[in-house]
């Protein structure tokens, strides 16, 4: 039973990766700029703050919830390899903001996670 178990998160994850890398590829091919992948990363964050409220503190979610939609479909949207490729083409092309890009990012996305979880938890009248 453990190996049904195994084989469906697996798949969920899977199912789940394709559609948030669609996504992803989608609003990179409708706004073709880094700043794009910096705002991917902070709405993926953002609702991944989200998620986690509610399957874990407000609702008892199927188990195959949190791999299909955390794992899945946000890790596909979210990227933080394009995110440090970007940054490197942009320090190599001089391009001035480079370092707040960097920073920025990363700032942004821990934000964002705070900001799901708290906001969540507000609406949700947890804690």
């Amino acid at each position: 039973m453990r190996d049904k178990a195994a084989v469906a998160a697996v798949a969920a994850v899977s199912v789940g990766g394709v559609i948030g890398a669609l996504a992803r590829y989608g609003a990179g091919t409708v706004w073709p700029s880094p700043w794009t992948i910096l705002a991917v990363n902070a709405v993926g964050c953002l609702a991944m703050g989200c998620l986690m409220v509610l399957v874990t503190e407000v609702f008892t979610a199927h188990p195959l919830v949190r791999p299909f939609l955390g794992t899945g479909v946000l890790g596909g949207f979210t990227t933080f390899s394009a995110y440090c490729a970007d940054f490197q083409r942009m320090l190599g092309e001089g391009v001035p903001l480079a370092l707040l890009y960097l920073v920025g990012t990363l700032v942004l996305a821990l934000a964002f996670v705070a900001a799901g979880t708290r906001i969540t938890r507000r609406l949700a009248g947890v804690r």
